[in-house]
């Protein structure tokens, strides 16, 4: 097995897959001793990887020397600055990063959410998005939890992780935990139903995200952490009216062929060859497919970061490829996983003691001059 949190070659990724399928046959025989056998070494490889990225108070350490001989770190695509703004101040506090797809629906979570910790406003103050003068992605404070959007697709979604780790490395903050909220097609599973992701795959079942760095090909593990899958499922309700359940997903770079949808502009298989492909996958444990798991898990697990990947089903792909619930019923489906997430946060501070008289800032500038250059810059590319 390659020595995993580390930049690994084709040739090891495959191996690391191959290991992984071992584990999950063994697992599927009902061999109960060899799967927390594996469980137990993923908690050690976890380990290992925290401790090459926290210093020895508990803060992000990044794992690039280059940061901290800079004069200042633009966030670009958030317009925020390491010298602009005082970050320890802002977001010093943050315990949890909740990142979903669009602006409109984390603005929705961060009032869900600031309802659900009993979070209070000073007097006057109302939510604003901090990162209103980037016009890519939004982001909204409630105490300890921080609402980002981060776009579609994998490559949005690197942009914003790379700028997210190292926020929590300019903040200083003490071990956060990253979780995805957002959407996806069931497999085999009906709209509605709650699917928290166990393992995320690559288009070739490969648990691995593929990176071209200077040309040369790398994969890095896309691995989420298994005991917060495990302890976010403990949390559904049985009076929950929906099913929450445990899987793979499968991640792919596009939404119709890549997906194996019959009704993008352009389809060159056939409907039986898409169903024994979502066959393959359904025998393969994936009962999910989306577009940003492989890079969150991957760079979050490189980062030594704590995450997990929340999503509620639009539809059961095996019954077709359109979403056209009415979009009420939508509406309602994509506060499940909100719901769910923010009852793991609730159990979080409740155990710190941290649920009531929560307070905090929208924002501090350390240098008016700075900010005013992190903000004109951010908006002179769109």
């Amino acid at each position: 097995m390659p020595p995993t949190g580390l930049v690994i070659d084709e040739t090891d990724a495959h191996k690391h897959h191959d290991y992984k399928l071992h584990f999950d046959r063994a697992h599927s025989n009902g061999n109960g001793t060899q799967l927390l056998e594996r469980e137990l070494e993923e908690d050690d490889i976890f380990s290992e990887v925290h401790k090459l990225t926290r210093y020895s108070d508990g803060t992000v350490k990044l794992r690039n020397s280059n940061i901290e001989l800079m004069d200042q770190d633009i966030l670009y695509h958030l317009a925020l600055g390491s010298e602009s703004h005082d970050l320890q101040e802002m977001f010093g506090d943050v315990k949890f990063v909740c990142m979903g797809g669009t602006p409109k629906r984390m603005e929705n979570f961060a009032h869900f959410i600031m309802n659900e910790i009993g979070y209070k406003l000073p007097a006057g103050h109302q939510l604003q998005d901090i990162s209103a003068y980037s016009y890519r992605y939004s982001m909204y404070k409630v105490g300890p939890v921080l609402c980002v959007s981060h776009g579609m697709g994998t490559p949005s979604v690197s942009i914003l992780m790379h700028e997210m780790i190292k926020l929590m490395y300019h903040s200083k903050c003490h071990d956060p935990v990253f979780i995805r909220i957002g959407t996806c097609g069931g497999i085999g599973v009906e709209g509605g139903t709650v699917i928290i992701t166990e393992d995320a795959l690559d288009g070739q079942l490969r648990n691995s995200h593929e990176f071209t760095i200077l040309g040369k090909t790398v994969h890095r593990p896309a691995k989420l952490d298994k005991k917060l899958a495990r302890e976010l499922k403990s949390l559904a309700s049985t009076d929950d009216p929906y099913d929450t359940i445990i899987g793979k997903t499968l991640c792919t770079n596009d939404f119709y062929e890549g997906q194996g949808r019959l009704d993008g502009a352009f389809c060159e298989f056939s409907e039986n060859d898409k169903m024994e492909y979502l066959e393959k996958l359904r025998e393969n444990g994936v009962v999910n497919i989306e577009m940003e798991s492989t890079i969150f898990a991957a760079l979050t697990y490189h980062a030594g970061i704590k995450a997990a990947v929340v999503c509620v089903a639009l539809l059961n792909r095996l019954n077709g490829d359109q979403v056209n619930s009415p979009k009420e019923v939508m509406n309602e489906w994509q506060e499940r996983p909100q719901i769910l997430v923010s009852r793991y946060i609730r159990k979080v501070l409740a155990q710190k003691g941290q649920l009531k008289a929560l307070f905090g800032h929208q924002g501090s500038i350390k240098s008016p001059r700075r900010f005013k250059l992190v903000q004109q810059e951010s908006q002179a590319h769109e």
